[in-house]
């Protein structure tokens, strides 16, 4: 069993404390008494997390949030559980094609996806409606679902399913009893990084929210216009957690290393 150098040990702590940094500095300036945004350094307070139930702008934001990411994530994966299974187990002409357009909103810009989102709903006069949003929702993350569900269909055999056939078994029965329960580690991490990205996404859909329809990251957007108080730090650091506490209820399920790297 080989073993990391030092090299190695140390080259990894400086990337993990690389990338922690920003969320460490966040939380850490939520902390704050002062009115201002900055690092407590002789004394800490709760008072900008309490300061968060006066605004109630904030907490309707969030359970919108949240009503958004459950459905978009949802109907995501919806979409994803079919359009995995045609790509994964079938060859037909323009399968890479479709493979191309599936994945592209990995590829382009969110601010343009905005922009086009907005001109192709003012068009079809569907512009600040709550279905126009779920809907680019669904589009942006949808690849994020897709995917994971493919990655749990590669990692499956084939010939489990070709045996259940043989016996008898139909076409519903196989996908019910025996491919869907080997889906089900990527389908639950599609829906939970699917559910993630929908409700931190804030560069798109600040082209199409409206006052009515206000995300959370869109409305910490526009108030961090308006004022440089420590509130959204703190708001930002109550999703950290609970972002931290829905991996950990993940990992604790189904693992971590099975959702997301198909290990085991």
């Amino acid at each position: 069993m080989s073993r990391n150098g030092a090299f190695a040990v140390a080259f990894h702590t400086l990337f993990v404390a690389f990338m922690l940094a920003p969320l460490v500095v966040v939380m850490w300036m939520s902390l704050t008494p002062s009115n201002l945004l900055s690092l407590p350094t002789t004394s800490f307070s709760l008072r900008w997390f309490w300061a968060i139930l006066r605004h109630s702008q904030f907490i309707d934001a969030f359970w919108f949030s949240i009503l958004l990411g459950v459905l978009s994530a949802s109907l995501a994966m919806v979409l994803a559980v079919p359009a995995a299974l045609a790509l994964a187990r079938h060859r037909f002409p323009g399968r890479d094609g479709f493979v191309a357009l599936f994945l592209s909103p990995l590829i382009i810009p969110h601010v343009v996806l905005g922009v086009a989102f907005l001109r192709f709903f003012t068009q079809i006069g569907t512009t600040g409606t709550f279905i126009g949003l779920l809907g680019a929702h669904v589009l942006v993350i949808f690849p994020y679902g897709l995917r994971l569900v493919l990655a749990a269909l590669t990692t499956s055999d084939p010939a489990i399913e070709r045996a259940a056939i043989s016996l008898g078994a139909s076409q519903w029965t196989v996908f019910r009893r025996v491919l869907f329960p080997l889906m089900i580690p990527g389908v639950a991490g599609g829906w939970v990084i699917s559910f993630i990205q929908s409700f931190d996404e804030v560069t798109m859909t600040v082209f199409v929210a409206t006052p009515s329809s206000m995300t959370l990251p869109v409305r910490m957007y526009h108030y961090i216009e308006e004022s440089i108080d420590p509130l959204v730090a703190s708001v930002s650091t109550v999703v950290i957690l609970l972002t931290f506490l829905l991996m950990a209820v993940v990992d604790r399920i189904y693992g971590l290393d099975r959702i997301l790297v198909g290990k085991g």
